[in-house]
């Protein structure tokens, strides 16, 4: 199995433990000097290895085009989150990455799009490079919610 699919599963219990230990009110809450608040990144770890692994390689993702949206690269909040919408995103969470373990062992991510990630200047011509990508990319992440809930608390 390839060693990112052996890590996600404990960097998405981390992210649960964060949507577990916190209030909806403070899952939403947009600190001063922040743009976005926990659960937005949360729903865009989701949404960016979807679009890493899966959109890249042709294949269908498993997230809707609305989610997509909310949660994209360049996106914001744009109001708060229902308790409705954090049980989605906790599910997704795991079954996201318990898919793509299924499909990776399957083989089915065959082709892929090169894409050149416009913050880094890395470009991703393999699924090996979007997986190693997403664990760089949900470790930044993290690193933003320690920082939301360190502000939150404040």
């Amino acid at each position: 199995m390839h060693f990112t699919l052996e890590v996600l599963p404990n960097t998405r219990k981390a992210f649960n433990n964060f949507i577990e230990s916190c209030s909806l009110q403070d899952l939403n809450k947009i600190p001063k000097g922040f743009n976005n608040n926990i659960i937005w990144n949360i729903g865009h770890i989701v949404v960016i290895q979807q679009i890493l692994v899966y959109k890249l390689s042709g294949l269908p993702m498993l997230v809707s085009d609305a989610l997509v949206d909310k949660y994209k690269r360049g996106s914001k909040p744009e109001g708060d989150v229902t308790q409705e919408d954090v049980n989605e995103l906790k599910d997704l969470l795991f079954t996201t990455i318990d898919k793509t373990k299924v499909d990776y062992a399957k083989n089915v991510f065959k082709n892929f799009t090169p894409y050149t990630v416009t913050t880094t200047g890395n470009t991703l011509s393999s699924i090996d490079d979007a997986f190693n990508f997403v664990l760089f990319h949900e470790g930044l992440h993290f690193g933003y919610v320690l920082a939301l809930l360190r502000a939150i608390k404040d």
